[in-house]
């Protein structure tokens, strides 16, 4: 388990811990609807009365954090940090696994396929209103073709074509080995939303 917390992040935990006067306070770490669009990755405070049997334990020089069993694959690579700036500072929690987690070359290619959608293509898409999600996986002679659609301001998007060709096909056949193809489901008749007309 990687999970990274800055020198400054574990010196101003530690401070607001100190602030409770509860001996024994420690952090919960944990991710809220994770493997989703909304994950959220979330710090609690946390009494001795309230540790969870089932959580992983991870001391760090100055603070303990009870990890979330559920939450453990998606706080995979996370980082908390504590930046000072002009008005005091910003705790911040980077979680790049959290609405997805981490998968590996012998992960199921359905997961290989969602994991690269959520990490590098829909950001992408978002800046457009757009999104795309894999419906299924079909076995063809050819070998399996990943059935995709495109939602929000890419749907009857007249530049579809071109992102579908260029971007995510391109994308996903480069970095899965065993996907033959991709191919788009979504009805580009309704253009009401598309982002180019």
């Amino acid at each position: 388990m990687t999970i990274t917390v800055t020198d400054g992040g574990q010196e101003y935990l530690a401070s607001l811990l100190e602030k409770q006067n509860v001996e024994g306070m420690a952090v919960r770490l944990f991710v809220t609807q994770p493997g989703t669009p909304y994950a959220e990755t979330c710090l609690a405070y946390c009494r001795p009365d309230e540790v969870n049997g089932d959580d992983e334990v991870m001391e760090t020089t100055k603070v303990r954090f009870y990890l979330e069993r559920n939450s453990l694959p998606f706080l995979e690579e996370a980082t908390i940090d504590f930046a000072e700036d002009r008005m005091g500072g910003q705790l911040t929690i980077k979680a790049p696994n959290a609405k997805m987690p981490k998968v590996s070359a012998d992960s199921p290619l359905q997961d290989q396929i969602n994991y690269i959608l959520y990490s590098d293509i829909n950001p992408g898409l978002a800046a457009h209103g757009g999104e795309v999600k894999l419906i299924e996986l079909v076995e063809e002679e050819s070998g399996q073709i990943a059935i995709l659609q495109f939602g929000g301001g890419c749907q009857g998007c007249s530049a579809v074509d071109l992102t579908l060709k260029d971007g995510v096909e391109k994308t996903l056949i480069e970095r899965i080995p065993g996907l033959a193809a991709v191919r788009d489901v979504t009805d580009h008749s309704n253009r009401a939303n598309a982002y180019y007309k």
